[in-house]
């Protein structure tokens, strides 16, 4: 690998621009508040479950005050009209206190969310001013006990009563209490509330509706409701999550958020929207910021932990070298190969990131015009998968930073300890992530069908024995997409070929392609030959999951690649290229046996891209400090004895 194309010496700004894209300003407003004394957080973990509630509250209202909560709320309300700022806002938030990020993302991305996409225009007026400056405190309440991931099958009732014109609000049981809802157990005085919705004895499907849970002046639950603390948790103790039970409680039939599904003053219901399962997807992917800020605060939570182990790496020294002096941990290849890769893959996930965020903000900004359809429909996929592989990514990258400190990164002051903690219910809130590409790979399958959501593993069985194989993959586009793109793409002239770019697009393309089509073959044939619809879904869901991820990997590469084309300084565009060479060679390394058991690769060929990763490893080690200075991370923020460049005039 020739070292010809990187710079000597890294241009960090110019990088964190790159990293920190349009929306850099906000960015490092959120560092510079984060980095104020009044944020300092190096004590909570020796505070008591409601006095860290109680600072994470303080925290949130002093962000409140600095009016930065409005931003991605419409203009007509007084908000910024900027969904992409918000949450690049919040993915830094992401940086410092997980708890004080979770109950941003309750307050103002959540609860204040819901009403904003799902209600009308007096609500919006009434309700996001004060939710915005923390005046009123809220809820989220869709999760239930019994019915997590399967949102379409909540059982707590809104049936509306045409005497007094008020909707009744029902727990059946305690299978059917909302759990696990951020603010309930402390803070929160209204809850949105997704129910089913109950008009003159017909069910019209899940809808959400704005229910008061606590008394302003006592604190104390209202009547008809019962709250309840769920108690310490493995971590993001700073968030109050609680149950909500609901017991005849009675709300106007103006309470419901109506923007999908109506109640007219004479008790009629109606909607814009006919069918009761397309209305239901289509108000969940309204909510889809929720799960695309998730999938960024990860990769965050991501950097902070290659800042500090990949510091530590440099500064730790062990066993003597040829010349008598100690080598440093990172000039080991094995080290590197635990940790560079991760680095290139946390670049590769944050462009990918840009990419989708972009992609809602349009959306946003379109508000309800039928243009934009199909674009929220393939967007809610893509996010789906893009939060599951970042989250896990996150999971994974904290583990192995950890260990590559050895005892250090055992110590509670080393930032793993919260990190691990804290981080580690992503991969399973805002949807559990193999649900999440089951998601995904459904969607590959059926071609964004208006109605994709609403099949059940039957109906999707069915659906895919019914289509030619040849159309199925045709609608995963990936071959004309990535076709289109390789042809762009620069080719180098060089060792390299054979292993550019639009070579390892067109391994992952064929990867991918190759996973789809033969899940809908295992489909129809099992269909076909008369099994059980739901024994053959299940039986093909392994493949299905490893389609889904395939195409995840192939969408991540390709925003990468693209971005790496836009930049325009050399320098800069010099080491992202070689960043995403390592991402897309490691990413084809960890799936090398797949492509040598179906000939996409000979072994001579795979022992090569093993050879490159080595090299790419050797090539990026001398700007390991660099890359994640360039990350941007304060030492205030980051909290670490072993990450900051110095503590108390010592290295550790």
């Amino acid at each position: 690998m020739s070292t010809e194309h990187v710079p000597a010496a890294l241009d960090v700004p110019a990088l964190r621009r790159a990293l920190d894209g349009d929306h850099h300003a906000v960015r490092d407003e959120v560092r510079a508040l984060l980095s104020r004394p009044e944020f300092d957080r190096s004590d909570v973990a020796g505070l008591d479950r409601d006095a860290y509630r109680d600072r994470v509250l303080d925290w949130t209202r002093r962000v409140a005050r600095t009016g930065a909560t409005m931003r991605g709320y419409p203009p007509e309300v007084g908000g910024g009209g900027d969904v992409a700022g918000f949450i690049a806002g919040f993915e830094t938030f992401a940086f410092g206190d997980l708890s004080l990020l979770v109950k941003i993302g309750v307050q103002f991305g959540l609860w204040g969310g819901a009403i904003q996409n799902l209600g009308n225009a007096g609500q919006r007026q009434e309700y996001l001013p004060q939710i915005g400056s923390l005046d009123l405190p809220g809820c989220f309440a869709m999760t239930e006990r019994g019915h997590g991931s399967d949102v379409q099958a909540l059982r707590t009732t809104a049936t509306y009563d045409p005497v007094t014109a008020e909707f009744v609000i029902d727990t059946p049981d305690d299978q059917a209490s909302k759990d696990w809802i951020g603010n309930a157990a402390r803070h929160g005085r209204e809850a949105v509330v997704f129910a089913q919705l109950v008009v003159g004895g017909e069910t019209h499907g899940v809808h959400a509706l704005i229910v008061p849970i606590r008394d302003e002046e006592t604190d104390e639950a209202l009547p008809g409701i019962r709250i309840e603390d769920c108690g310490d948790k493995l971590g993001l103790q700073g968030v109050d999550n609680g149950r909500l039970w609901f017991h005849g409680v009675r709300v106007p039939r103006t309470a419901l958020l109506d923007r999908f599904g109506a109640v007219d003053a004479e008790g009629v219901y109606s909607s814009p929207i006919e069918s009761s399962g397309r209305r239901f997807f289509t108000m969940l992917g309204t909510l889809v910021q929720g799960r695309i800020s998730v999938g960024g605060a990860a990769v965050s939570a991501s950097k902070s932990a290659l800042t500090i182990a990949i510091r530590h790496g440099l500064d730790r020294r062990q066993f003597e070298d040829p010349e008598g002096g100690e080598v440093a941990l990172m000039d080991y290849l094995g080290h590197q190969r635990r940790l560079l890769p991760l680095l290139a893959t946390s670049y590769a996930l944050s462009f990918a990131q840009q990419d989708t965020v972009a992609a809602l903000d349009a959306i946003v900004r379109a508000g309800d015009d039928e243009d934009v359809e199909q674009q929220r429909r393939e967007l809610e996929p893509r996010a789906a998968g893009l939060k599951a592989i970042a989250t896990w990514h996150g999971t994974q990258t904290i583990q192995e930073c950890r260990e590559a400190c050895g005892g250090a990164g055992y110590l509670r002051d080393s930032g793993f300890a919260a990190l691990k903690a804290d981080t580690d219910v992503f991969t399973t809130f805002e949807g559990d992530n193999t649900v999440l590409l089951q998601l995904v790979g459904k969607t590959l399958l059926t071609g964004f069908r208006d109605d994709f959501g609403n099949l059940s593993p039957l109906g999707t069985a069915g659906f895919v024995a019914g289509q030619v194989l040849d159309v199925i993959v045709e609608r995963t586009a990936v071959r004309q997409v990535l076709g289109a793109l390789s042809d762009v793409l620069p080719r180098r002239e060089d060792e390299e070929r054979g292993l550019e770019r639009a070579d390892q697009l067109e391994l992952l393309r064929e990867r991918e392609e190759h996973l789809v089509s033969r899940v809908a073959q295992r489909l129809r044939a099992g269909v076909k030959e008369g099994r059980d619809p739901f024994e053959v879904f299940s039986y093909c869901q392994p493949h299905l999951l490893a389609a889904a991820r395939s195409h995840v990997d192939r969408f991540v590469l390709e925003s990468f690649a693209l971005r790496v084309e836009r930049e325009e300084d050399v320098g800069t565009q010099a080491i992202l290229d070689r960043l995403c060479d390592l991402h897309a060679l490691r990413t084809i390394e960890k799936e090398r046996a797949w492509y040598l058991e179906h000939g996409r690769l000979s072994g001579g060929r795979a022992k090569e891209i093993t050879r490159r990763v080595d090299r790419l490893c050797h090539v990026l080690r001398p700007h390991a400090a660099g890359l994640v200075d360039a990350f941007g991370i304060p030492d205030e923020v980051l909290c670490s004895r072993i990450g900051g460049r110095e503590v108390d005039g010592e290295r550790w």
